[in-house]
């Protein structure tokens, strides 16, 4: 039986719930001869393991800071990816092509459908990094109205008005200090870093709409937590990661479904186990 091997690549990657998922999937598909490991690896080191991986790869991860600098060592990549500019996973082709996509875009969008947001009339995004533009593309197809971005700084209000016009998104962008009000909004996606969101807790509204918070160690945060205590509906960061990742294993081992259940369970237990 010849191996087949995929993996995760990025840095930090020590704590990346990547290899818990990808292997239940391949348990659950019964795909005994795949393997999927994790690589501590930045920047400068990509291009040399790129072009070392042999003909039993399948496919790639990429976490940050990989996403953007894996591009110019691929041969193609999806519409998707080139819209955001980031490849969060590669497909390596029996006939050696090196294809990347982004499946962030769609994770949020399916994680969404999934508890019964098809569709929202505004929406706000707290913060500016990679994941806001993911989150931005995603809202495009889903929200029919004005999307606002709260920001920290001047230069991060012009970044998401340069991504708005790339993606052909109509955003306005307001300063940190309003931030209490975005969670008046239908639909609040909240791509912070851990804490930053802390203090907001206490500003949730009664009967909040949907809160869908990236983070998902720690979980929940104090915007999380405030935000189910007042009955709002609420998704986390597995849901994004279990989403994503369910389309890279589609993409990579040709099955047409991945299995999302076994895969949820997984990550939900490895994260208990954390803690």
């Amino acid at each position: 039986m010849s191996r087949i091997r995929a993996a995760v690549l990025g840095s930090p990657i020590e704590h990346s719930l990547s290899p818990v998922l990808h292997r239940a999937a391949y348990q659950e598909l019964g795909l005994a001869e795949w393997s999927y490991d994790r690589f501590e690896m930045d920047e400068a080191a990509l291009p040399g393991f790129i072009a070392g991986l042999g003909p039993e790869w399948a496919g790639l991860s990429l976490t940050m800071p990989l996403k953007r600098a894996v591009i110019p060592l691929l041969d193609a990549i999806s519409d998707t990816a080139a819209s955001v500019e980031a490849v969060n996973t590669v497909v390596l082709t029996k006939d050696g092509r090196r294809l990347g996509d982004n499946t962030d875009i769609p994770g949020i969008i399916a994680a969404l459908h999934e508890r019964g947001v098809d569709s929202v009339d505004s929406a706000a995004i707290l913060g500016a990094g990679a994941t806001a533009s993911s989150a931005l593309a995603a809202l495009k197809r889903i929200c029919t109205g004005e999307i606002t971005a709260y920001v920290r700084s001047r230069a991060r209000a012009e970044e998401m008005h340069q991504w708005g016009a790339r993606l052909g998104v109509r955003v306005r962008t307001a300063d940190w200090s309003q931030a209490p009000e975005a969670l008046a909004a239908p639909l609040v996606i909240a791509t912070t870093p851990a804490g930053a969101t802390d203090a907001l807790a206490p500003a949730v509204p009664d009967a909040p709409g949907t809160l869908f918070d990236v983070l998902y160690d720690p979980w929940p945060t104090a915007l999380a937590a405030a935000w189910s205590e007042r009955g709002g509906r609420l998704l986390g960061g597995l849901d994004l990661l279990v989403h994503q990742a369910v389309l890279q294993v589609e993409q990579m081992t040709g099955c047409p479904a991945g299995p999302l259940a076994a895969m949820r369970a997984a990550g939900e237990a490895a994260l208990t186990a954390r803690h």
